[in-house]
């Protein structure tokens, strides 16, 4: 096999997030050219305001998202400030108008992650609008909304040409995050083989399960969102999108077969022998782990991958042959060493993929838009919402009296010239949740700190250039790494705000000593009103258990069905990544709970044993289906179906008395229903053994694991009740 050489000079690569920064900063600096040219220095950085509001929404996306989302960013900044121009000079109604965007931009996360960005549209514009000098009069008010709109609409021309002309490279670095973080995750597996923590079940620990799974997921989507939104395109520009569609399909099944590679560990027993095995396989997973990483180095540098790996593991096979003697971990240890040939297997498709050998596809381009995050604002999603049970209606009700105080309070304090500041500080601290809350709030803290002190360094040298110029890094540092180290985001926040300001009113200085006191005075506003009409995590467990539920009992039905030559499986593929996100959910959900107070946190062994539970049943049902697929052609179909069926509905009557565990107490403890007999030990396994009893004992296995997954909600559940 060839290996890539890089050199090391050529190593390094500007990651997604910054090349976005670089290029919202360029967008900006176009706008701010512009509106030099046709209006001066104070049309132009009105204008590049209006270019930072569009800006905020414009994240690597495919050119028809972007346009969609920087357009709305667009129009909401120029909503916002233009009423915040006409009430600028009467208080109270200017009070009311900020608590009103405050609801209503706080509402506006129910139309999920996509719409995160465009809802800080309209504080941020609050906070330029109010940094320039008050204007007189109904000309001066229609100039300034005129430059925002010019500025708006041309950032909106700049983003949609940009993100085309960026797509290739987007796409690449997305499918290389995508490789990084399955390796990360084989690597975490070969790590617990070599230390030796695997649970008798097969599952790993909860906060490595959490950090691979949430890691991986996330980038999954994002690399789906920008491949299979380019399916339809051709040309010689989108000449990369059949190539990385197919790694990354291949990728998602690697994980699947990883899966199922790590059942049954716990009976090859501790002795010499199966020390070795166990070092062998986690060699090889760390091996695959390691072309992974060359793969994603690859497409991040734009060179040719490895050369299609040979599965053949000599070491491997070796170790193997010391079982010969004992038929029963003889039958083990074979079935490992299949397990490792179908990770092998699965590497070498995606180094050939990579390498552009034409492969067969699994989905066509019309299926893969199944797998695209959802787009548009339809009002049915704000019907869920209104209602005081709604976390999101409660956040936005909390956000609006929050925001409304803090304008109120700074016009009482001893200094309130920049009274928008400490509505600024107050609304990106105050998240929807406590432990967001308070990691916003260090952030926040530290941030205007440092981003306080830069200012002082540069602010010695009297350059109106200078200013422009920093303002131009900040804002791109700022939107660059919003996502990625938030600290960095808060100090360059800090550096723009306070330059803009000095830039619309240079006699007003910088105030920096009135921006630390506002950052420090609204981070404790936004930490004290996280407690008013709060959502603790123990509210909506229930329904995180309930997509769980649903999602498995899906998965289940596709997964346990005898496979057809040449036939789509876009069902089995849908039905696993609902799985995946809501288990994805009930994850997120236990690391946000150890923020709350200790009353009302929802037990976190509750979770990690669900968590645990589900992992389990996935990796039974994953080895199942690549049996199904790699080894049809020694199965009985028709007692194989039949076993299927069995299995299939016995799964589905425990699932479905999940719903009974979410009841109150008097219902009674879920009714499961009588547990089938079977033999769940390990039969013989050679190539002329048939392959039945193994399919029979998985089967079994799942089985066992869906009643796991039933009690472990059963006590969640409880658990939740009684705290």
């Amino acid at each position: 096999m060839t290996r890539l050489s890089i050199p090391r000079r050529w190593t390094w690569h500007v990651p997604a997030h910054g090349i976005n920064g670089i290029s919202v900063a360029l967008g900006v600096l176009l706008v701010q050219l512009v509106g030099g040219l046709l209006g001066g220095h104070a049309a132009a950085l009105v204008a590049s305001g209006g270019a930072i509001f569009a800006s905020l929404a414009d994240t690597p996306n495919p050119p028809r998202r972007t346009l969609r989302r920087v357009a709305t960013a667009a129009i909401v900044g120029f909503v916002a400030t233009v009423l915040v121009t006409a009430l600028r000079s009467h208080e109270l109604a200017l009070g009311g108008l900020i608590t009103l965007i405050a609801f209503v931009s706080s509402l506006m996360l129910a139309w999920g992650v996509r719409a995160g960005p465009i809802s800080f549209v309209p504080i941020l514009a609050i906070v330029f609008t109010m940094a320039a000098p008050p204007l007189q009069g109904w000309q001066s008010q229609a100039a300034h909304a005129g430059w925002t709109a010019l500025g708006g609409c041309l950032y909106l021309v700049w983003s949609v040409l940009s993100s085309r002309l960026l797509q290739p490279r987007y796409r690449a670095l997305a499918l290389a995050a995508a490789l990084e973080a399955t390796a990360a995750l084989l690597r975490s597996r070969a790590a617990l083989l070599l230390q030796d923590r695997m649970r008798p079940e097969g599952a790993p620990p909860l906060q490595d399960w959490m950090d691979r799974q949430v890691s991986l997921d996330e980038r999954l989507q994002a690399a789906r969102d920008l491949l299979f939104e380019a399916a339809h395109r051709t040309g010689a520009k989108a000449a990369d999108v059949p190539r990385g569609i197919a790694v990354l399909l291949l990728a998602i099944d690697l994980r699947d077969t990883l899966l199922g590679s790590e059942l049954d560990l716990d009976l090859l027993g501790h002795d010499a022998p199966a020390e070795r095995l166990r070092g062998q396989l986690a060699a090889t997973i760390d091996t695959t782990a390691a072309a992974l990483d060359r793969m994603a180095l690859a497409l991040q540098l734009g060179l040719p991958g490895d050369a299609p790996s040979s599965r053949h593991q000599p070491a491997l096979a070796d170790a193997v042959e010391a079982f010969g003697a004992n038929p029963s971990r003889s039958a083990l240890a074979t079935a490992l060493l299949d397990r490792s040939r179908h990770i092998a297997d699965d590497l070498a498709r995606m180094q050939a993929a990579l390498a552009g050998i034409e492969l067969p596809r699994p989905l066509g381009a019309d299926e893969l838009r199944f797998f695209v995050s959802p787009e548009g604002w339809p009002l049915a999603a704000l019907r869920p919402h209104l209602r005081l049970g709604s976390p999101i209606f409660r956040h936005a009700l909390r956000s609006a009296v929050a925001l409304g105080t803090a304008y109120f309070l700074a016009l009482a304090l001893p200094w309130a010239s920049h009274p928008h500041w400490l509505v600024l500080s107050v609304g990106v601290v105050l998240r929807g949740n406590l432990d967001q809350t308070l990691s916003r709030r260090d952030a926040r803290v530290a941030g205007t700190v440092l981003g306080c002190l830069l200012v002082l360094v540069f602010a010695q040298v009297h350059s109106p250039l200078l200013s422009s110029l920093v303002f131009l890094v900040a804002a791109g540092t700022s939107h660059a790494f919003v996502n990625v180290r938030y600290l960095v985001t808060a100090t360059a926040a800090t550096v723009m705000a306070l330059v803009q300001a000095h830039l619309a009113d240079p006699a007003g200085g910088f105030g920096v000593g009135e921006r630390l006191a506002d950052t420090v005075l609204g981070a404790l506003l936004a930490w004290g009103f996280s407690y008013v009409l709060p959502a603790w995590e123990r509210r909506g467990v229930g329904r995180l258990v309930e997509r769980v539920q649903r999602s498995l009992r899906t998965l289940v039905q596709e997964a346990l069905r005898w496979p057809e030559p040449g036939a789509r499986d876009v069902a089995l593929r849908l039905a696993r990544r609902e799985v995946y996100e809501a288990i994805g959910g009930i994850a997120a959900s236990a690391q946000r709970t150890r923020a709350e107070p200790q009353r009302v946190q929802v037990p976190l062994y509750a979770m990690a044993t669900l968590l645990t539970q589900c992992h389990v049943l996935l990796a039974q049902l994953a080895a199942v289906r690549t049996m199904l697929t790699r080894r049809a052609d020694r199965l009985d179909r028709e007692a194989s179906e039949h076993a299927l069926r069995e299995a299939a509905a016995e799964i589905d009557a425990v699932l479905a008395a999940i719903g009974d565990a979410q009841r109150p107490p008097e219902a009674g403890p879920p009714r499961l229903p009588p547990q089938s007999t079977g033999d769940l030990r390990l039969p013989p396994l050679g190539h002329n053994e048939p392959l039945l009893p193994w399919l029979q004992r998985r089967l079994g296995l799942a089985v066992l694991g869906a009643r796991r997954v039933a009690a472990a909600a059963a006590a969640v559940a409880q658990a939740r009740r009684q705290g």
